[in-house]
């Protein structure tokens, strides 16, 4: 197609008595794609005798932002800035008609219109600083000009969008309107009698210094390591000390430095893996139709998940055994939805409509009108198996079998059902309800449509999903083992567990490995590693003060000590003196000589441990590319996402330096646990990356294992 009949077929030129109507129609989310651009342009050169213009889109949204198909790639003109500029040279009156949402460059171009209706159910927001950049076609220029100062670095900083009403009040636009847009925004165009363009409007007064340092000391710890937020701060303060068109150049030069940055291709990276991440390749079966969930298991994580169902608004059958834990789940789900209530995140009815869908199941034989049934009990092999025996016999034959477990065999799980092919891994992460990874594992006989189920599942609970092949551990437990391997080797040869934390914090996440711990409950690493053999599936000097404290009886904050100490009813970790002695005598007791462990060191071996065991599985097929790896460290351990995940934080680093470190660690600390994967020697040796790298491509590699068999 010819560029002419391109930008021709989305944008069109009607007219509504003396007022032009540009509707733009671009599905799905009418992107300011290059065609849209050039139309826009083009059409706003030819609303003629036009008294007014107004500016709409087709379809379910206004612009939604830029096309992220050109993301990466050589700006093509008009470039938005043009289009911003066509629309405020325009010699007549623009209108903005707002529905559905307006982000990012959609709502930079509402702004740069003389005035803005927004629909009742619409939003608009910067969502930029999420993909570590800001606003850069004006918006941090016009938006602190309409709702001043604070307000603008809110909706930046955020990077959520905010409802009608909102920004109504705001500022951010004039009008908000239950009836026909389109309609609305004509009467509203026929009453503006001149030009507004907001970059006329006088700036705002410029903040204080003190208020300045108070807004960067928030944005450094709301998003620790991030330069987007810092130059968003920067970019807004611009626009009040400079004139428009000097704070304009402003914000593009910030704007150009983090689109070339490190941070922002990470979290741009990221952005493109979890929309692929859900994809199988030559996966056609259609999910099965599910109404009602069942859910085996009233524990924390049983709740959790029947709130992830209910909350989508699925009918769940909640069951246990035990028939006092039923009781305490039903209150605690109650109290759950009483919460949000009170905050304003419910209405009472809906709250209610959720009540009416969770249902207390005393029988198994109660979930036989099931679609689905999670089961998410004890971590225990032959639990589990004996649980699938009674599902099988009571649920329907065509109802899907799910597992929550977070590191056990699903095959064998599989093989205690007379029909393997209608089990699927389920491995939610806690908060089941809030947390947005959901591993989905696909077993040695699990069918296409048991799995194009779960994935729909998955997409209806609004999570992020990652296809999984069966290994003890899945890919984020498995590599977990190894980060927490080196962080407890470190403990042993001279660090404390409040240096280890801090550094692996300061790199950026969320929470230190020995905090971690703790918050979990040092219980349930020490009954995972009874199943296991010392010197085989794990290095048992690593875990040597983890099962003294445990055989203390310092479980961690649920006993008010662990790694740390914790004060009655606190979560906050205090420094202990008592733990330096358990350390020292665990280290003498393993044969490790104590030393100065630098922070450096510690970052190094705890992130490539991840790096190694990732390629590794990678390697073998447990996962289906790098980048689902990175999805799954980013949203279900706290990676840092502008780091990018493992594997491309391992790509930005080097593989070559990355391979030569690993060797120098197999030197050093024995080739056992430090042997290079040997995807990354493979890489290494071309200019292949991990983070794009799929699993059986040609990398002088092939798996070593096919997925549906690699048991670990």
């Amino acid at each position: 197609m010819s560029a002419d009949a391109d930008t021709a077929s989305v944008v069109r030129l009607e007219r509504r008595g003396d007022i032009a109507l540009i509707l733009v129609d671009n599905p799905p989310v009418n992107a300011l794609s290059h065609a849209v651009r050039s139309a826009l342009v083009d059409a706003l050169g030819e609303v003629g005798e036009a008294s007014r213009v107004v500016l709409a889109c087709a379809g379910r949204t206004f612009f939604a932002g830029a096309d992220i198909s050109e993301f990466g790639k050589a700006p093509k003109a008009p470039s938005l800035a043009a289009v911003i500029a066509a629309i405020e040279a325009c010699p007549v009156p623009v209108i903005a008609a707002m529905h559905g949402t307006a982000l990012g460059g959609g709502l930079e171009v509402a702004l740069a219109c003389d005035g803005r209706i927004m629909a009742g159910e619409a939003r608009a927001g910067f969502p930029e600083i999420n993909l570590g950049l800001i606003p850069g076609a004006g918006g941090t220029q016009r938006a602190p000009r309409l709702m001043g100062v604070a307000n603008a670095l809110d909706l930046i900083l955020e990077g959520k969008p905010i409802d009608a009403l909102r920004a109504c009040e705001l500022g951010l636009v004039d009008r908000v309107t239950r009836g026909d847009l389109v309609e609305a925004a004509c009467v509203f165009a026929s009453e503006l009698k001149k030009k507004r363009c907001v970059a006329r409007l006088a700036p705002p007064s410029p903040p204080d210094a003190e208020t300045l340092d108070a807004w960067r000391t928030t944005a450094a710890r709301k998003r620790r390591g991030q330069t987007a937020p810092l130059a968003a701060i920067d970019a807004v303060d611009s626009a009040t000390r400079r004139p428009f068109e000097a704070g304009l150049k402003r914000e593009r030069a910030l704007f150009e430095d983090l689109v070339a940055g490190s941070q922002a291709r990470a979290m741009r990276h990221l952005f493109f893996a979890e929309r692929r991440a859900p994809r199988v390749d030559g996966l056609t079966a259609a999910p099965r139709r599910v109404g009602k969930v069942g859910v085996v298991g009233a524990g924390t994580m049983g709740r959790g998940i029947a709130l992830a169902c209910v909350n989508a608004g699925l009918t769940v059958r909640v069951h246990d055994a035990d028939a006092e834990a039923l009781s305490r789940a039903a209150h605690a789900m109650d109290q759950d939805l009483a919460v949000q209530v009170k905050k304003g995140r419910l209405a009472p009815a809906e709250a209610d409509d959720r009540r009416a869908r969770l249902i207390a199941a005393d029988d198994a034989s109660e979930l036989g009108d099931c679609d689905l049934v999670i089961e998410a009990v004890f971590e225990s092999l032959e639990v589990k198996k004996a649980v699938f025996e009674t599902l099988d016999a009571v649920c329907r034959p065509d109802a899907v079998l799910a597992s929550n477990t977070s590191y056990l065999d699903l095959n064998a799980i599989a093989a205690s059902t007379a029909d393997p092919g209608r089990v699927v891994g389920l491995h939610f992460f806690s908060p089941a309800h809030i947390m947005k990874l959901l591993e989905v594992v696909r077993g040695a006989r699990t069918s296409d449509a048991a799995l194009a189920t779960a994935l729909d599942l998955a997409k209806r609970l609004k999570k992020v999903a990652v296809v999984a092949g069966v290994c003890r551990g899945f890919i984020g437990n498995r590599m977990l083992q190894g980060y927490q391997r080196e962080a407890g080797l470190c403990l042993m040869e001279g660090a404390s567990p409040a240096q280890i934390d801090a550094a692996m914090t300061a790199f950026g996440m969320p929470m230190g490995p020995f905090a971690m711990g703790d918050m979990a409950g040092l219980d349930i690493g020490y009954a995972n590693r009874a199943a296991l053999t010392p010197g085989e599936d794990f290095e048992p000097a690593a875990f040597a003060v983890h099962d003294r404290l445990v055989d203390a009886g310092r479980k961690g904050v649920k006993t008010g000590a662990g790694f740390y100490r914790y004060a009655e009813g606190s979560r906050t970790p205090e420094q202990d003196p008592e733990l330096a002695p358990v350390i020292e005598a665990a280290a003498r007791a393993n044969g490790v000589k104590r030393r100065e462990v630098s922070d450096a060191e510690i970052v190094e071996r705890c992130v490539l441990a991840l790096v190694n065991e990732g390629a590794t599985l990678l390697g073998e097929g447990v996962a289906q590319r790098g980048s689902d790896i990175d999805v799954v460290y980013a949203n279900g351990y706290g990676f840092p996402r502008w780091r990018g995940g493992p594997m491309f934080y391992a790509d930005e680093a080097g593989l070559s330096t990355v391979l030569d470190t690993l060797q120098a660690n197999a030197r050093r600390f024995g080739a056992q646990w430090w042997r290079p994967a040997p995807l990354i020697e493979a890489l290494a040796a071309g200019t292949g990356r991990l983070s794009t790298h799929e699993a059986g491509s040609d990398a002088g590699l092939a798996p070593t294992r096919p997925v549906a068999d690699v048991n670990g």
